[in-house]
């Protein structure tokens, strides 16, 4: 990935559950350094003067622990671990509870250049909350060009060849009640190793379309901010492809993944021809998709039912035929 700074981390634009409500106090200078771990250390052992494997790499996060142990040292002039720490090469140090580090710290802060940030938040919920948005800074990530929307609570990516008619479809699916995430180019991204997360790749686009021979769109201003959502997670991957006669297309419902990032995502090629209403068939593949996940898969039940008719029908004319042979 890109540099990732502290500076970075304090403009990301976070609400809510991942809020991490920061300010930088001290070390301004210092907010150039990269952030090159998506982890965090507590210093307690290197304050304790223990520096045989102190993770200097990682953000350094202050409680309430750590910062007696600070006012003790204080006390007791002795600086020389808060000096021996501060001249490690951190990315920052953050002290939790809208807590102040000491004065001593503050200058040895400053001579070093190292950023010193202030959360209000408990040591427990910053560490959690840091902790998921540096897991998703980090994530494995790749854009590609498709419409996402979310059908019946389903994230479907749209994908196909330009002029096939993805953002028309999209569109139809919006006046029919469902959701945008974004249009064109989908930033996809792999979180904690287990599912796909995509968005917008661009902010002040991801929830405009364009609809060749009408132009760009707004569909937060047409439609209302019901009609969007700012991300959501890929559960199934369409393909929209010109009808080709001569190609052979899955009739009975056949389950096809594609991988992306690692993570295997049920995958569906649509051939699109006049006649054919498309975003009915999407409608109806988000609802089967959830069907599948309540455990129940129709293409599955139709072959079971389908064998144990065959089975049923082979045994009654062997039965019979047998029963004949031998009058």
């Amino acid at each position: 990935m890109e540099k990732f700074t502290i500076l970075d981390l304090l403009q990301l634009d976070l609400k809510e559950h991942d809020e991490l409500k920061l300010r930088c106090v001290a070390g301004r200078p210092g907010l150039v350094r990269d952030i090159t771990l998506p982890e965090i250390d507590r210093p307690g052992l290197a304050l304790s003067g223990f520096f045989e494997n102190f993770a200097y790499k990682r953000i350094q996060v202050f409680g309430r622990g750590e910062n007696s142990y600070l006012q003790k040292l204080e006390k007791e002039n002795n600086y020389d671990a808060v000096e021996k720490i501060l001249n490690y090469e951190l990315p920052c140090c953050i002290f939790t509870y809208g807590i102040e580090p000491t004065e001593e710290f503050f200058k040895i802060a400053e001579k070093t250049k190292t950023p010193i940030l202030i959360s209000d938040l408990p040591s427990s919920e910053f560490s959690t909350r840091i902790i998921r948005v540096l897991n998703n800074v980090f994530a494995p990530h790749q854009t590609i060009h498709g419409v996402l929307v979310e059908v019946f609570g389903v994230g479907i990516l749209i994908k196909g060849d330009s002029g096939v008619g993805k953002s028309e479809i999209a569109l139809e699916l919006i006046e029919r009640g469902h959701r945008l995430v974004a249009d064109d180019a989908i930033n996809i991204r792999c979180v904690s190793g287990n599912y796909l997360m995509g968005k917008g790749a661009s902010v002040v686009i991801s929830h405009h379309m364009e609809i060749r021979g009408l132009g760009i769109i707004n569909i937060t201003h047409l439609f209302g901010v019901g009609a969007i959502r700012d991300e959501k997670r890929v559960e199934l991957i369409v393909q929209l492809e010109e009808w080709n006669s001569k190609k052979f297309y899955d009739r009975i419902g056949s389950e096809e993944n594609i991988d992306i990032l690692g993570i295997k995502v049920p995958y569906l090629v649509i051939p699109v021809k006049p006649g054919r209403n498309i975003p009915i068939i999407i409608e109806t593949a988000a609802m089967n998709e959830r069907l599948k996940r309540m455990g129940y898969d129709s293409a599955k039940e139709f072959s079971s039912n389908v064998m144990n008719w065959l089975e049923t029908k082979s045994a009654r004319a062997y039965f019979l035929e047998e029963k004949y042979m031998h009058r």
